[in-house]
């Protein structure tokens, strides 16, 4: 299965971005709050402490809602952005066909054939 490719554009800018602080990086991304329902009370269903993170170069974006304090969310987002940017800008190994060796055929053929001779023995006491 192959992997859906990624424009070279978009993955130099990851790169860059993965080389930049944290305020740059911050700078650089649309930051929006919002409401984060879920457990944590009346604080955290009342106040915007959800943060989505979006960087248009990459054109990638995150969110964080676990914690009930916006800036421990968007420490969280920022991480989870950074992890992306370095997924993002991973180069797979191209893969290369391997063929096995002569001795490896050899040693798996006189498996199947000790193995063969094992279950003919055990035939030899039914006849």
């Amino acid at each position: 299965m192959s992997e859906p490719s990624i424009p070279p554009e978009r993955r130099q800018a990851a790169r860059r971005a993965q080389a930049l602080p944290e305020e740059a990086l911050l700078a650089e991304c649309e930051v929006e709050f919002f409401v984060a329902g879920g457990p944590g009370g009346q604080h955290r269903n009342k106040t915007a402490s959800g943060v989505r993170l979006t960087h248009p170069p990459t054109e990638l974006s995150v969110t964080a809602t676990e914690r009930r304090s916006q800036a421990q969310n968007r420490t969280a987002a920022l991480a989870r952005l950074r992890s992306g940017l370095a997924a993002l800008a991973y180069v797979p190994k191209p893969r290369r066909k391997t063929r096995p060796t002569r001795g490896s055929k050899e040693r798996r053929l006189e498996a199947k054939h000790r193995a063969g001779e094992r279950k003919a023995q055990r035939r030899q006491g039914y006849d």
